[in-house]
């Protein structure tokens, strides 16, 4: 182990000291932004459980020197059975991190649009729960939801909240799916939401809210809420679900989440 140490400390005398700065940051910054992304997903706890087993083998194995050729032969082997089966357990979270590489916008639609859009969505929901009708609204922002517009229906329609109360109201084909709302209309509706997994479900989460949960773990939209049985409404962003919002509340959200100042043009990423 000390030789291992000794001519590891060896190599990296050999580059210069900026060099060496500049690859564990890098590779400070990957891992940091790995663990980000699994935080609050099964991958979570399984990339722990993997790492932890890999170093005290890894360590052992050094330890050891020459004395356990066998075993670091296996170790050898485990490695590339390891690559394979971290693409199998880890798909999720590998197709997740794809659909934001491969569909990321870097505008958002003017602040005048937006505030329009956040009077529409706060109407919309006031109504719904005050009703009891079940709603799920997907905001889409940097994040392209192109793939789960092909499930649904194509509208393609100007939000208003007569056209969302209307597309929520019972009896309506298309009340038990999801909206996807993009620059400021309604591309779809009748849209099926990737369900959560993972510890963040809690048993008293319907099939809406468990929709909800899981698109905002997979993208960055805005996910609106309005619960059939209670009225309660609720916001879901980036993994994180806030329940039982006012009204105001609702509004002040959005406004943080939308609006963008009025230079920044509308682009669609191709989705």
């Amino acid at each position: 182990m000390l030789e291992f140490l000794h001519t590891l400390l060896n190599r990296l005398t050999a580059y210069p000291w900026w060099v060496v700065t500049l690859e564990l940051a890098l590779i400070g910054v990957v891992v940091y932004w790995v663990l980000e992304f699994l935080r609050g997903t099964r991958g979570a706890r399984l990339i722990k459980g993997v790492a932890l087993f890999l170093i005290i083998a890894y360590t052992i194995i050094k330890l050891g020197g020459n004395k356990l050729p066998q075993v670091e032969f296996l170790f050898s082997r485990l490695l590339v059975f390891t690559s394979f089966a971290i693409v199998v357990v880890f798909q999720p979270e590998l197709r997740r991190a794809l659909i934001r590489l491969g569909e990321t916008r870097f505008f958002r639609p003017g602040s005048s649009a937006s505030r329009r859009l956040i009077d529409c969505l706060c109407q919309s929901a006031e109504y719904c729960s005050r009703n009891r009708i079940g709603a799920l609204i997907a905001v889409e922002r940097e994040v392209g939801l192109g793939a789960l517009l092909e499930q649904g229906t194509v509208l393609n329609a100007d939000a208003t909240p007569e056209l969302l109360n209307t597309i929520f109201w019972p009896g309506s084909m298309l009340h038990d799916m999801g909206v996807v709302i993009r620059d400021g209309r309604i591309a779809a509706a009748g849209v099926q939401f990737p369900l959560a997994e993972g510890i963040e479900v809690t048993p008293d989460m319907g099939a809406r809210h468990r929709a909800a949960l899981g698109l905002s773990q997979e993208s960055d939209a805005v996910i609106i809420v309005v619960s059939e049985e209670t009225g309660i409404i609720s916001v879901a962003v980036r993994g994180e679900f806030v329940r039982e919002l006012t009204s105001e509340q609702l509004r002040e959200r959005l406004s943080q989440a939308l609006q963008k100042p009025d230079h920044a043009a509308p682009h669609r990423s191709a989705a």
